[in-house]
């Protein structure tokens, strides 16, 4: 086995373990999750059924996975985030075929407490700061904030803000890293 797994946890038949792969104390992986290689996942965390989860991805303490989210690589989801997998769930209608997918692209960003309102993408090196609740989609590079989250600026992939303000910058510099961005096309890209 080239992965780790606490004997206090379970994974099910027709999970996929990446090289690497650390799953600390009372998780529980449902059959047909897939996890990349060098996650982390801690304690107290179920996935799936059927989740897919990149490369490099960690996953702090108390975190709920649902069918329907895609974590892309590289994707930090801090202590006690949460996944919606149904807009309007009742305990009496049952509503699977109404899963709507979420995406968290590479690079993202999810704080402590951030909610995640499922059928939303979250872009690539996003920044959702903690206790955020996302009701729409999160641009690349954005720092969404608040209850429900806005863009309140712009962030570094070495996650540094670059700029605030909701504004497009037109051309940005780390102060941290000195990485270059401009905007193009109603987004910003690294140059």
């Amino acid at each position: 086995m080239s992965y780790f797994v606490h004997p206090s946890s379970y994974v099910d038949e027709g999970c996929h373990i990446g090289d690497g792969t650390s799953i600390w104390h009372f998780c529980h992986l449902l059959g047909g999750t897939r996890i990349g290689e060098g996650c982390t996942i801690g304690q107290n965390c179920m996935i799936g059924p059927d989740v897919v989860i990149g490369h490099h991805v960690k996953i702090q303490n108390n975190v709920s996975v649902y069918a329907g989210v895609t974590l892309e690589d590289y994707v930090f989801c801090g202590p006690s985030v949460v996944f919606t997998n149904v807009i309007n769930p009742r305990s009496h209608i049952v509503r699977k075929h109404e899963f709507k997918n979420t995406l968290i692209r590479h690079g993202a960003t999810l704080g402590a407490n951030a909610t995640v309102v499922c059928g939303h993408t979250v872009g690539r090196f996003a920044f959702v700061g903690a206790g955020a609740v996302v009701t729409a989609d999160v641009a690349d590079y954005a720092l969404a904030t608040g209850v429900p989250a806005r863009r309140r600026g712009w962030m570094c992939e070495c996650g540094t803000t670059l700029a605030h303000g909701p504004a497009l910058p037109v051309h940005a510099t780390c102060a941290a890293c000195g990485q270059d961005y401009a905007a193009a096309d109603g987004v910003l890209l690294r140059r």
